[in-house]
């Protein structure tokens, strides 16, 4: 069990260091385009002072023990001093690296054995441990406190090596040898250097008080447990006569020390004061408390196409062109003509020809003129042609039969994304059908009339899925009839 924990504890070193040797990394930003890269967290980044340098004294004494520092006999109390390295791991947690050594000086007796005399003994120990640092008062400070804190409530538990030396003697008379010469038998002399089995544990409770920047004032009281029966004096082994004053195994004292806590590092605060809660809590009651009126399009709207300049992603945008919510002119068919210089805004094609692909005879006249008939409206949910539309449906008419009579046109019908994609699609046809029964009436050959459904597979404003997306003019104009020619 021993070694085990002489383990955990050779692998604490690495938890000091852990924190900083972050690595930096590239995540994904939702509101830009590629990504942005995070800093890494060093010592340049840090915000608050996490390293600090310990030291005291004070006094102990020998508790629960073979050999007492306070009885009948007297009150003796020894010293005791520390040093330490602590590191902060958050604003609630630390761990310091200490040294301490002292002195103790204990007494006792052995009532079954009166011709013993009384038995003094003194320890000198030297301790290296590492300590695990609680700040209790992070954890029960109310958030909304807005005044500041300079007291603190720590615990403190550990584990480490000792190593120590005692002297005992009683006040037993010399004894004589024959040869007249006088010896004292029961002194005894014993050295327990620092080894692998020589763990002792210590845990206690303390208060700080944040004197500066620089300084903290430390008060701590520690129960140290020994391990070793051999610690007061007692007898270098656990079978001793005076180790059978009591039947504890482990000899344990208490320390009382007064110290100074030195924080390391350039920042005003260091991480031990710092609460987070209450600083976050401070922040949002300010935010709250400002009163600031929203500028909007601080940069204006220069090509004035309804977006701000602050997100438009198109400043030079021509007068008059319709676009997305970014302020880039809307091409439907996406064949690099803006709607508003496409003459087929519906069919890809060409730049030198307005938008429109190349056909052959006088039909490249008639398309163009056709495709001014988009946008054949319906009322919600219904296959009945507006009656707003009658007059470009005549004109179509008219149109149509000036045509080649091997010249075929789809007519087109489509809904916005309200109800479902089978719905659509019926919903789609029928309008298409209404339109072609409304020409056909007219006059026009029905034979070169192709009606097809696309339901909201084809919408005008693709953006608007869902409908809910877009102002109502937009979802009229995707309930539509448009045509195009059959090639």
């Amino acid at each position: 069990m021993k070694l085990g924990l002489l383990t955990l504890l050779l692998s604490f070193p690495s938890l000091f260091l852990a924190q900083d040797n972050k690595e930096s990394s590239v995540y994904p930003n939702t509101f830009t385009f590629g990504s942005a890269k995070v800093s890494k967290f060093d010592n340049k980044a840090k915000r608050y002072n996490d390293w600090a340098i310990t030291l005291g004294g004070g006094t102990s004494i020998m508790h629960h023990s073979d050999l007492t520092s306070l009885n009948q006999d007297g009150k003796n109390f020894g010293w005791n001093a520390y040093v330490g390295l602590a590191k902060q791991i958050s604003d609630k947690f630390g761990l310091e690296l200490q040294y301490q050594t002292g002195k103790t000086k204990q007494t006792g007796r052995i009532i079954t054995r009166p011709s013993y005399g009384l038995g003094v003994a003194t320890t000198r120990y030297n301790q290296v441990s590492l300590l695990g640092d609680v700040n209790f008062s992070n954890f029960f400070r109310r958030t909304d406190n807005k005044s500041s804190f300079r007291w603190s409530l720590h615990g403190y538990a550990g584990i480490g090596l000792q190593g120590y030396e005692f002297e005992r003697d009683d006040d037993k008379p010399l004894s004589t040898l024959p040869n007249g010469s006088t010896i004292d038998e029961n002194y005894q002399k014993f050295k327990q250097p620092f080894r692998i089995d020589s763990f002792f544990y210590q845990g206690g409770a303390g208060v700080k008080y944040n004197l500066s920047r620089r300084i903290d004032i430390d008060t701590r009281v520690m129960f140290i447990i020994s391990g070793d029966d051999e610690f007061d004096g007692g007898g270098e082994t656990p079978d001793g006569v005076y180790n059978q004053i009591k039947k504890n195994f482990s000899d344990n004292m208490i320390v009382a020390n007064v110290g100074v806590t030195i924080k390391l590092g350039k920042h005003n605060t260091h991480l031990s004061w710092y609460d987070a809660q209450n600083e976050s809590l401070r922040k949002i009651v300010a935010l709250e408390s400002r009163s600031v009126e929203p500028i909007i399009c601080e940069r204006g709207d220069a090509d004035k196409d309804g977006v701000c300049d602050d997100w438009d992603r198109e400043l030079d945008t021509p007068l008059g062109a319709r676009v997305d919510g970014a302020g880039k002119a809307l091409d439907m068919d996406l064949d690099g003509v803006i709607d508003l210089n496409d003459a087929c805004v519906a069919v890809p094609g060409l730049a030198k020809n307005k938008g429109c692909p190349y056909l052959v005879d006088e039909t490249l006249e008639i398309i163009e003129e056709i495709n001014r008939f988009e946008g054949i409206e319906f009322e919600l949910n219904k296959d009945v042609i507006r009656v707003q539309s009658y007059a470009k449906l005549d004109n179509a008419a008219e149109v149509i039969k000036k045509l080649n009579s091997t010249v075929k046109f789809y007519v087109i019908g489509g809904t916005d994304t309200r109800a479902s994609d089978s719905y659509n699609f019926d919903l789609s046809q029928r309008r298409a059908n209404a339109v072609k029964n409304y020409l056909v009436g007219k006059g026009v050959n029905p034979d070169i009339l192709i009606t097809e459904g696309r339901g909201e597979k084809d919408l005008k404003y693709p953006e608007c899925n869902p409908a809910t997306k877009c102002p109502e003019w937009k979802n009229e104009a995707n309930r539509r009839v448009y045509f195009k020619v059959a090639q």
